[in-house]
């Protein structure tokens, strides 16, 4: 068996990699070489536009609906700055992959700028998401959005079957606190399965920000009252939900895309199992993260690459790219109503619906 070491200079060391080349006509160096090197780079000055550049447009929203005050324009606003939310999250989403900049502390506090106001905790976050990279297609292992088995589906009880199919665009808190199904641990509490000892002043120092923001929006409330909160606030954060919800889930759920078990996953399998879908004039507004493929290939390319980076790995990736021509509800719709479990057994399985049950019963 050959076999291919690349190193994704991470600053924290997390992604040295050894891949199988033998059941892929490309290896993570073939794909590597092809991309200029300059879109490994982060520049600092770029990464500090687009993250001003948000709390810029964050602070006009919020100054135009005081302006306003009216029902017609509130709803008009929750959409925008929600939306607005979800780019900033993405920032912050660069700098837990240390693709923001090459100085670590520097990452670490624009992700908490970034985070802390739209309740994420960031390192809690940061580290879960590393699984999530570092494991992604891997039934058993990956950390969020992962399938079911068909048993699994069968013995799930309605509530779950609920949550689960029907308000899963709303799940995103629930995850931080109780994380994925079948997965113990929380985002919050530094004693969680998730995190190694080393890290728990990580862990308790988003986790005490986040608190702090918490009571911050108590305390505006008990001054302003709950009208505030849902206004200014609550509204906006359930957008935020909404498209972190979507998007993380059209990226990983499509009737195409393969799941594996065991021995027959490897890293760059899982990787390029995931799909690029077109947000439209949404694309640059969040910063670019329909182009998922290369983003889960090379998690340190900062976000304003990504698109270049994308064009020269599909000529080498060939049909194993995969790229959604759909409109983005037609493509929700369309995973929503095909993806419903995977088979009990099988080295690489695919998703099916529930109309499978139907016809074997």
């Amino acid at each position: 068996m050959q076999s291919n070491t690349i190193k994704l200079n991470n600053p924290q060391g997390d992604y040295e990699l050894s891949e199988d080349t033998t059941k892929l006509p490309f290896t993570l160096g073939d794909l590597k070489a092809a991309i200029p090197s300059e879109c490994f780079q982060p520049n600092v000055g770029k990464s500090l536009f687009y993250f001003f550049r948000d709390i810029l447009i964050i602070g006009l929203l919020y100054a135009v609906a005081h302006y306003l005050d009216s029902w017609f324009f509130w709803p008009i606003f929750w959409v925008m700055q929600g939306t607005m939310f979800w780019a900033l999250f993405v920032v912050g989403h660069d700098c837990g992959h240390q693709s923001f900049s090459k100085k670590k502390w520097l990452n670490d506090l624009i992700g908490h700028l970034s985070h802390t106001p739209i309740l994420v905790p960031y390192h809690g976050w940061r580290i879960s998401h590393r699984t999530h990279h570092l494991n992604t297609g891997n039934i058993d292992n990956d950390e969020s959005w992962y399938p079911v088995s068909e048993s699994q589906y069968k013995a799930m009880p309605l509530e779950q079957k609920i949550g689960r199919y029907y308000l899963f665009l709303l799940a995103y808190p629930v995850y931080l606190f109780k994380r994925s199904p079948n997965k113990e641990g929380s985002h919050f509490s530094p004693s969680s399965p998730l995190f190694k000892p080393s890290e728990k002043w990580d862990v308790i120092t988003s986790t005490i920000l986040c608190t702090c923001m918490v009571g911050l929006l108590l305390f505006l409330t008990y001054q302003w009252g709950w009208m505030w909160l849902l206004k200014y606030y609550a509204g906006p954060y359930i957008v935020f939900v909404i498209w972190l919800d979507l998007v993380t889930f059209l990226h990983h759920t499509e009737p195409d895309i393969p799941w594996y078990r065991g021995e027959d996953w490897t890293f760059l399998k899982g990787a390029i199992s995931t799909i690029d879908h077109d947000y439209g004039f949404i694309n640059h507004i969040h910063h670019d993260i329909g182009t998922h493929v290369a983003h889960h290939i090379f998690l340190n390319i900062p976000h304003y690459n990504l698109k270049k980076a994308t064009e020269a790995i599909k000529p080498i990736m060939g049909d194993y790219f995969r790229k959604s021509e759909k409109p983005i509800l037609t493509a929700l719709w369309h995973s929503c109503t095909s993806c419903y479990f995977v088979p009990d057994t099988g080295s690489k399985v695919y998703y099916t619906s529930n109309k499978k049950l139907a016809k074997d019963e």
